[in-house]
């Protein structure tokens, strides 16, 4: 069968099997191997993308319903040579030790701050329930949350600032 998505503004058509799941065809059709395949049962949140705007789990969506939408990946975070104010979160407080969970859990923090802007521990540990990673123990990655909150924050201030 034929599909056809937005994949990171790219429009993009395929032949695939119709039993094809969105992380491989991502992964294997379009070489998109950010997007990482864990556990297939959708419990350990590596692939996360996103599908029109809302986080999904990748391995429980056939390609052939993401046919029509627009879908974005860990690629398409950074702006560029710019990274994503999540991304440089990441980095700055170590949010990524073996960086397997790192994607799915990208996409899922900068949806979380996409909605609400400046979350509580509390939100961070609920939006990111989904997720499953071994090695940071979670308290990194909150931080690197909370960081590009505090970045993002002050980034827009200053804009307002230079605007007014």
């Amino acid at each position: 069968m034929q599909v056809t998505m937005t994949v990171n503004g790219t429009e993009y058509t395929r032949e695939i099997e119709g039993r094809m799941l969105l992380v491989h065809f991502l992964r294997d059709v379009l070489a998109l191997t950010g997007t990482h395949w864990g556990c297939d049962t959708s419990n350990c949140g590596v692939c996360v993308v996103w599908m029109d705007g809302e986080p999904v789990k990748s391995c429980t969506v056939l390609a052939a319903m993401a046919g029509g939408h627009e879908v974005r990946t860990v690629e398409g975070l950074a702006n560029g040579a710019e990274l994503d104010p999540i991304q440089e979160g990441f980095r700055q407080c170590h949010g990524l030790q073996c960086g397997f969970c790192t994607p799915g859990m990208l996409m899922t923090c900068r949806a979380l701050l996409d909605k609400n802007p400046d979350p509580t521990e509390g939100e961070i540990r609920e939006a990111i329930s989904g997720q499953i990673c071994r090695c940071t123990g979670y308290s990194s990655i909150i931080r690197s949350v909370r960081w590009a909150a505090v970045h993002e924050a002050a980034a827009v201030a200053t804009e307002e600032a230079v605007q007014a």
